[in-house]
């Protein structure tokens, strides 16, 4: 019992972390939500024109029975009409995730993940010129872009080098699909993972509407004190260790 016990929480916490790393199909909820709301019925799946859409077995550790896909092997082509979308029964993929500003459903709105370049084996960060993964782009010009920058090594050609969007990028894994490298140099996250995060102390002092951010702040007394002291602690600290 205490071997089986063992392995079934070994297992559940393998699965926690695939769950993290797994890109699921366009207006698929939050993390919590969506594994919560799937029933594990596999209509996306049947759904899917392209075949793209996996159902999780067990030895997949992505949450058994829900629907997830692999750039590499089968990315989502962006189908306009989002079928799989429309298939799901229980609000797992829900079209108001699709929905802009103008509350119409776009497969452009999509936020299945975010590519991200690995700049060490992208040849077109090497000075070759490629731009399988812009060319293929479904949003080209906009979720991805290309960079003009000067070789240094020839001095003569321009390295032509792809720049990801994270605003526009949906996350459909056309470029990692493409790459034409042994093993993709573009790779697809979930947006979580992908992601930085600055914190609210940074402004950015060119944007006027960050920028209001100071004017709106207060801070409490005891806040503005705490702030000096550490500051003139600081430069306590800088001195003693110059003097030395």
């Amino acid at each position: 019992m205490a071997g089986g016990g063992g392995l079934l929480w070994g297992t559940a916490i393998t699965e926690i972390r695939a769950e993290e790393i797994t890109l699921r199909p366009p207006g698929a909820l939050d993390k919590e939500s969506f594994q919560k709301a799937c029933m594990k019925c596999g209509q996306c799946v049947e759904a899917c024109p392209y075949d793209t859409l996996l159902l999780a077995t067990f030895s997949d550790n992505k949450g058994i029975g829900t629907p997830y896909f692999e750039p590499r092997a089968i990315p989502c082509y962006m189908c306009t009409n989002y079928p799989c979308t429309e298939a799901c029964p229980s609000g797992a993929l829900d079209l108001k995730e699709l929905s802009g500003e103008d509350h119409i459903p776009s497969i452009n709105n999509a936020k299945m993940g975010l590519a991200v370049i690995h700049r060490e084996s992208c040849i077109a960060y090497w000075g070759i010129q490629c731009d399988a993964c812009y060319r293929a782009c479904p949003l080209m010009d906009s979720a991805i872009v290309l960079e003009y920058e000067t070789n240094y090594q020839t001095g003569k050609h321009a390295n032509i080098k792809p720049v990801i969007n994270s605003d526009i990028c949906t996350g459909c894994g056309i470029c990692e699909h493409v790459c034409v490298v042994e093993k993709s140099a573009i790779h697809v996250l979930p947006r979580e993972l992908a992601m930085g995060e600055v914190g609210n102390h940074y402004i950015k002092s060119w944007d006027e509407n960050d920028e209001l951010r100071i004017n709106n702040k207060t801070d409490k007394p005891e806040d503005k004190n705490d702030d000096i002291e550490s500051a003139i602690e600081y430069l306590n600290d800088t001195n003693d260790l110059f003097a030395e």
